[in-house]
């Protein structure tokens, strides 16, 4: 299944089943891409556990090294966004990049998650781009500036159940129409039920908190403007603008 929260035309949020481009819910139905509703991002998450380096060829990329542990860091509330919105980089900025992940929704509050049983706590995938700001995320150590601005963290537009989307989905990108990323789900170097092990093991995750699983190679600078998709086999495409004031 796959399902999407939005806002009905009363004001009502809503969570409906999404099919053949549309959505619905009880006796309603809408178009996804309509004007009679609001897409929100899928879930509400406490907090977005993102991972860095978990694709080889990204690793290599950015000059890094690869991590012998799933590298961790966290993006708040405040960084997520939705489908269709326009996201507002930080004044002043040289580059902001995109970065095309496959998100896991957590469906119930966990904690010490063993690996063979990490996948009885996800609710369902999701798009995710983890929007970057290189100029502070090169300066400092926690990435707060560089990772954690508002609106850092466009997700959705839908949350499918695993079932939906396969091992070897693929991951990708596109700025402006134009193909940028083109990564799988089976690149991974530490893949999702390690990640839910060792994520669990320090923190207690929540319903509707994200894992932002990594991007795989060919991120690269946004202008104001650009149209960004972010595509999930199995899940859909997540698209939203930026502005780079």
């Amino acid at each position: 299944m796959k399902y999407v929260r939005f806002r009905d035309p009363a004001g009502a949020v809503r969570r409906g089943e999404f099919e053949n481009g549309h959505v619905h819910f009880g006796n309603d139905s809408y178009a996804l891409e309509s004007d009679d509703i609001d897409v929100l991002p899928p879930c509400e998450p406490s907090k977005i556990v993102c991972i860095g380096r978990n694709y080889a060829d990204h690793a290599d990329e950015m000059g890094s090294e690869l991590p012998d542990r799933p590298l961790i860091f966290l993006k708040p509330p405040n960084a997520v966004a939705s489908h269709g919105d326009t996201v507002t980089a930080p004044a002043g900025k040289e580059r902001i990049d995109y970065e095309a992940e496959l998100g896991v929704v957590i469906g119930e509050q966990c904690r010490h998650v063993p690996v063979a049983d990490a996948m009885d706590v996800v609710e369902g995938f999701t798009c995710v781009n983890d929007v970057s700001n290189r100029d502070d995320q090169e300066q400092e150590q926690n990435w707060i500036r560089g990772k954690a601005f508002d609106g850092a963290a466009p997700l959705g537009p839908l949350l499918a159940t695993p079932d939906e989307v396969p091992d070897d989905a693929a991951v990708k990108s596109r700025v402006n129409g134009e193909l940028k990323q083109d990564g799988s789900r089976e690149q991974l170097i530490f893949p999702i039920p390690e990640l839910i092990a060792e994520i669990t093991a320090y923190m207690t995750l929540e319903p509707g908190d994200v894992i932002a699983t990594g991007t795989p190679e060919g991120v690269g600078p946004l202008s104001d403007g650009d149209e960004i998709e972010i595509e999930v086999e199995g899940v859909g495409t997540l698209a939203h603008s930026i502005r780079r004031p």
